[in-house]
C-alpha cells in the first residue's frame, strides 16, 4: 500500500496526478508519456486511468482515448452549455456524402482514397479535404502498395464531434441482406 503512503504524507494519489497532467496538456498524451513523466509504468497509469473514469461517471469530464493517447474533455451532454458559455456557433451539419465518407474510414481505418471510392462509388476528393480541414479527419501514414496512397483515419475531434470516449463506442455494423447469404 504504498499509494495509501505517499497520499498520508500529503502527495496526491496517481489519479489525481495523471489528471493534473491531462489537463495542462493542450494535446492527446500517450500512456507512456504519463509514464514516463509520473515515474511509474504503463500498467499504473491505466490502473489511475480506470480510477479516473470511475470518478468521471457522472461528472462533467469524461477521458477520451485513441490508440494509446488519451485527453480529458468535457462530458458530451455538456456541450450545449460549453458553446453558449463560450459563445460558440452550433457545429456545421455535415453533409450525407461527408458522413457516408467519415463513417467508412471510422470503420475501415486506416484507409485509402481508392478504398472509400471503391466504397461509395464516386469521387470523394473534395469530401476528403472538407473532412480534413474540419480536423474530423487525418492523413496517417501511406499503404504499402504501388503508389503508396495516403492512409486516412479519424481524429480527436471526430470522438468529441460525435461524443465518443473511443472509437470502441461506435455502433456495431449491420450486415446487409446481401452479405449475410
Amino acid at each position: 500500500m504504498a499509494s495509501e503512503a505517499r497520499e498520508e504524507d500529503g502527495l496526491l494519489s496517481l489519479a489525481a496526478r495523471v489528471e493534473s497532467l491531462l489537463f495542462v496538456a493542450d494535446a492527446p498524451v500517450s500512456i507512456g508519456r504519463l509514464a514516463e513523466a509520473l515515474e511509474v509504468t504503463p500498467g499504473q497509469i491505466k490502473q489511475a486511468l480506470a480510477d479516473l473514469e470511475v470518478a468521471y461517471a457522472n461528472r462533467g469530464l469524461r477521458l477520451q482515448r485513441a490508440s494509446n493517447r488519451v485527453q480529458l474533455v468535457t462530458a458530451p451532454e455538456a456541450a450545449p452549455y460549453v458553446e453558449r458559455f463560450l459563445g460558440l456557433e452550433r457545429r456545421t451539419h455535415l453533409s450525407q456524402a461527408a458522413l457516408e465518407t467519415l463513417a467508412i474510414i471510422a470503420y475501415r481505418q486506416p484507409v485509402t482514397r481508392p478504398e472509400i471510392e471503391a466504397i461509395r462509388g464516386v469521387n470523394s476528393d473534395s469530401v476528403l479535404r472538407t473532412l480534413l480541414s474540419a480536423g474530423l479527419i487525418e492523413e496517417v501514414g501511406r499503404a504499402p502498395t504501388v503508389g503508396r496512397p495516403i492512409l486516412y483515419g479519424t481524429t480527436f475531434e471526430f470522438l468529441q464531434h460525435f461524443g465518443l470516449r473511443s472509437l470502441d463506442e461506435l455502433p456495431p455494423l449491420e450486415e446487409s441482406p446481401d452479405a449475410a447469404g
